[in-house]
């Protein structure tokens, strides 16, 4: 359980992946071309940090078309957030 919490903080304490987590909370669900927008990132360095974030469960995908729509997964969000909080207390 630890070895996962502080992979998980150290994830997000890069600071264009918790700018992606932030972009992604915002809305249900976003075209990669927004988060480039957003970030004003080269794209291989935004697709390197959306596949670590969706390697550790953070977000998920759904191809449509030629375009990829990235959302939030809230329940594994949610149960970072538990331990943090048991952490903490």
């Amino acid at each position: 359980m630890e070895y996962k919490i502080t992979h998980f903080l150290k994830l997000i304490a890069e600071e264009n992946r918790l700018k992606i987590l932030c972009i992604l909370n915002k809305e249900k669900e976003v075209c990669v071309c927004s988060i480039l927008e957003e970030l004003n990132l080269p794209q291989n360095l935004v697709s390197h940090h959306l596949k670590v974030l969706k390697d550790f469960d953070l977000i998920s995908s759904r191809k449509e078309g030629r375009r990829i729509h990235y959302s939030i997964n809230r329940k594994e969000i949610n149960k970072y957030n538990k331990l943090l909080d048991k952490i903490l207390k």
